[in-house]
């Protein structure tokens, strides 16, 4: 539902790159806020990851996680520039970096020492690597790195082969997830006490996040996890399984549904089997469970079982490729594709029946809306042109 966006008023500044910080402004913009994002004259490194690279030159990495926002080049290196960006904040309800710990310090700009002070409204939203406190809090962190560190990567992968890194930046989304859910509570604090709040978010917080139940697990027995491929540690069946013409995944949580499997694949013996008779049973032995539905499962077409399997009340899905999910009539029906002129992207998630989100506006060149956001900050144009023959801008300013 397009609308006005339940965040319409609340005026946000971007100064983060790469993708945690620039997603979680995506989705503020993307239910209404005024989102500046603030770049370098060389601008997010990410304009640069490709291919693929659309017509425009934009690489498709930048164009899906910086929709909605104006955008304002500052080459922060410059004295005035950090000037120009003190007034920005002054004007804003929510700061979101994600510079190396302690950039903004050096700056005279950071948060504990001088922003919340100068500003007790603000919500000031830090997303690092490795936190703000602890012995590694000045260390730089990339998301597949997080994973290392974390242990997600240690339980992805098939049993008795090489740990995998997760196929998409986990860490990093999550964690701009929670960014979003952070700066939401915060404003409510806003609201509820005029009070403003730093909203500390790490990669690191992200994936110790992700670990259920493996991390509960360790907790509970001091066991380590074990890879299990696409297999369920502590459910059976519930796992990728090969068909006659693809793979078909099966869920089948408690011992009424299996039984449902088992009488769908014309097997009703399987559910009586004492291997299988409860849950505890078909993990303990899992592979021979594997076994005796893998034969049965090799003379059905997948998407004739899936079909059947869904009437019966079992989550099922063939393994689609991305393309196959995206093109998907529910996909589309839920409006997760959109377009919209000439972009196109994914859908906004969270649809609010009231409010709606905005339509989606393509990402802006660097520094394209520079002199529209300072002159509604009251900057002159005599003042526009001095900063920028004083380089506030950086010479890439576009």
């Amino acid at each position: 539902m397009t609308g006005v966006g339940a965040l319409r008023g609340t005026r946000v500044l971007d100064l983060s790159r790469v993708l945690a910080g620039p997603f979680a402004a995506q989705m503020l913009a993307d239910h209404g806020a005024a989102v500046i994002k603030i770049e370098s004259p060389t601008g997010d490194q990410t304009r640069t990851w490709g291919p693929p690279f659309l017509p425009d030159g934009g690489s498709a990495y930048f164009e899906g996680i910086n929709r909605n926002k104006s955008n304002v080049c500052l080459d922060l290196k410059n004295e005035e520039a950090r000037a120009v960006l003190l007034k920005l904040i002054s004007e804003s309800d929510v700061v979101i970096e994600n510079f190396r710990f302690g950039t903004m310090d050096t700056w005279g700009l950071g948060y504990e020492s001088v922003l919340a002070e100068l500003f007790p409204r603000l919500v000031y939203c830090r997303i690092s690597g490795f936190g703000s406190t602890g012995p590694m809090a000045e260390l730089p962190g990339y998301d597949a790195v997080l994973q290392a560190f974390g242990g997600l990567m240690s339980i992805n992968g098939e049993p008795q082969r090489d740990a995998l890194r997760v196929g998409v930046p986990i860490v990093d989304i999550v964690a701009a997830n929670q960014a979003f859910s952070g700066i939401l509570l915060a404003l409510h604090e806003v609201s509820a006490s005029g009070r403003g709040q730093l909203v500390d978010v790490s990669l690191l917080d992200a994936v110790i996040s992700l670990l259920h139940p493996h991390s509960a697990t360790w907790l509970a027995s001091g066991a380590i996890p074990a890879r299990t491929g696409a297999a369920h540690p502590v459910i059976a069946p519930y796992q990728l399984f090969a068909t006659s013409n693809g793979p078909l995944f099966i869920a089948a949580t408690n011992n009424r549904q299996f039984a449902q499997v088992a009488q769908v694949l014309g097997h009703p013996e399987l559910s009586t089997d004492p291997r299988f008779a409860e849950n505890s049973d078909r993990v303990e032995n899992l592979k021979a469970l594997q076994d005796e539905m893998g034969r049965v499962l090799a003379q059905w077409d997948r998407d004739e079982l899936a079909h059947a399997l869904l009437a019966a009340g079992i989550p099922a899905s063939p393994l689609n490729d991305v393309g196959r999910a995206l093109q998907s009539e529910q996909v589309l029906a839920r409006k997760m594709v959109v377009r919209s002129g000439g972009y196109t992207g994914i859908g906004v998630p969270i649809k609010l029946g009231v409010s709606g989100s905005l339509a989606p506006r393509p990402p802006a060149g660097i520094g394209a809306h520079t002199e529209e956001v300072l002159g509604s900050a009251g900057y002159t144009e005599d003042q526009i042109f001095r900063l920028r023959e004083g380089g506030a801008f950086g010479k890439a300013d576009l």
